[in-house]
């Protein structure tokens, strides 16, 4: 992420607050008014949604619509016992393709190419994001409510600030940035802009995941793992001793 993302902006430069809507029904169109109480509700949401994904599934999958192991006979091939060798995606993706060109253009503001390795967006991060959030789990659903909510919010702040009609994903890139500055830390985020936060640090969270298990990502940290090795020395004695074995 760009320096300029990690300072804080000051209370004066702070445009009025919106607060960050939620939306109930897949590919909602983001004009739609939000009332405080839907606000507030998915605030709390925010609030509650665990960091790692729930082992619950919310309902029940058809195991006839589960595709079979392909390469690994060990796994059922199923989204609790997967085939990790041939990975598949047992479930629809829920965002629309407007929600995922806005997770786009945020990605590429917390990960932009450079002259080392690509953007978020041009590895797939708001697709990775797109498969997470539409998972069976009950914390990757509350994730859903964050992230529908977040992307609206975006592109309100963008109207607001830089006038009607105006979305995030068309503005500048120090726009942009100006508003990732209001919502890049969550302890100084001002009164109001607390649930966008909270969206901007999910998002940076999986844009991150999403980019650095890619092999780009891998190689732009110089991670050398997954690598078969010609040979492996075991550990030496003094180390071995030292451990009890």
């Amino acid at each position: 992420m760009s320096d300029e993302l990690k300072r804080d902006a000051s209370e004066e430069a702070r445009p009025p607050r919106t607060e960050l809507p939620i939306l109930s029904q897949p590919g909602a169109e983001s004009s739609l008014p939000m009332d405080r109480r839907q606000a507030l509700k998915v605030m709390a949401i925010a609030a509650a949604a665990p960091s790692v994904v729930s082992c619950t599934p919310e309902a029940e999958v058809d195991p006839a619509a589960l595709p079979a192991p392909v390469s690994n006979p060990k796994a059922a091939g199923t989204a609790w016992d997967p085939d990790l060798v041939a990975p598949s995606v047992p479930w629809q993706r829920t965002l629309t393709p407007d929600e995922l060109e806005s997770l786009a253009a945020i990605a590429d503001v917390i990960i932009p190419a450079d002259d080392r390795s690509p953007s978020g967006s041009q590895v797939g991060a708001h697709d990775f994001i797109d498969e997470w959030v539409s998972a069976p789990y009950d914390g990757n659903e509350n994730d859903l409510v964050l992230v529908r909510g977040g992307v609206v919010w975006l592109d309100r702040e963008a109207a607001e600030r830089f006038g009607q009609g105006q979305r995030f994903r068309t503005l500048a890139p120090e726009q942009q940035h100006a508003i990732c500055d209001d919502i890049c830390f969550l302890p100084n985020a001002a009164e109001g802009y607390e649930a966008a936060a909270r969206f901007f640090d999910r998002v940076r969270d999986l844009t991150s995941t999403a980019f650095w298990t890619t092999q780009v990502g891998m190689d732009d940290l110089g991670y050398v793992g997954n690598v078969p090795l010609a040979q492996w020395d075991p550990p030496p004695q003094e180390v071995l001793r030292h451990l009890g074995l």
